[in-house]
């Protein structure tokens, strides 16, 4: 009989944790090594034990999954992670891929499909949705509309919202809405995030 698979859980709700936990420890394929609220918490135990495969909300805070996959993709020996989210947005499982990721569901996949795909994802398999490969290195900022990078540029400028609405000719509640869409867009949380992928972008939208 082969050994069960070592495993980790991060999630930032604690009902959601418990019922993945109680999921995974009743199937014998697992251990369930530990689990985490944060980001932070999920990569400190991964770099205190070795972990075969994680499984992870996409917003986990404060890093969020897709910085965390980045950080785990460069140590050695990382877990293979599962990555899932209420959205069933086509960008999301490409951007996880991209990220690092070896699989990816949404939050309304049947358990008994979950465990399925985390023992694939365990044996050296990738389980993805149908991806097109070849949009994997396109520029996250290409599906900016022409104001949200107009919008870019003012915040990297020090814009305040007030300062927005009066530059671009709209009111303080749409500013928020078009900042709110430019946010999801580019997998940010806010505006500093914002400023610091603008200036470390190669070429600047709207600069």
């Amino acid at each position: 009989m082969r050994q069960p698979v070592d495993l980790i859980l991060g999630d930032p709700n604690p009902l959601m944790l418990q019922a993945l936990s109680e999921i995974f420890e009743r199937d014998r394929r697992f251990t369930l090594i530990a689990t985490s609220k944060t980001a932070e918490g999920f990569l400190e135990t991964c770099l205190r034990m070795p972990v075969a495969v994680g499984v992870i909300d996409w917003i986990l805070p404060q890093l969020g999954a897709e910085r965390l996959l980045a950080i785990l993709r460069d140590r050695p020996n990382p877990p293979r992670l599962i990555v899932y989210a209420s959205s069933a947005d086509p960008e999301m499982p490409r951007r996880a891929l991209a990220a690092g990721a070896a699989g990816f569901c949404t939050r309304s996949t049947p358990p008994e499909q979950l465990l399925d795909l985390v023992a694939t994802v365990a044996a050296g398999r990738m389980v993805f949705p149908f991806l097109d490969v070849r949009d994997l290195k396109r520029d996250p900022r290409d599906s900016l509309t022409a104001r949200e990078k107009a919008m870019m540029a003012a915040l990297a400028r020090g814009r305040t919202n007030t300062e927005l609405a009066s530059e671009l000719g709209i009111s303080i509640n749409t500013v928020k809405f078009h900042l709110r869409n430019l946010y999801d867009k580019l997998g940010l949380r806010n505006r500093s995030q914002a400023i610091a992928f603008f200036y470390s972008s190669d070429a600047p939208p709207g600069g």
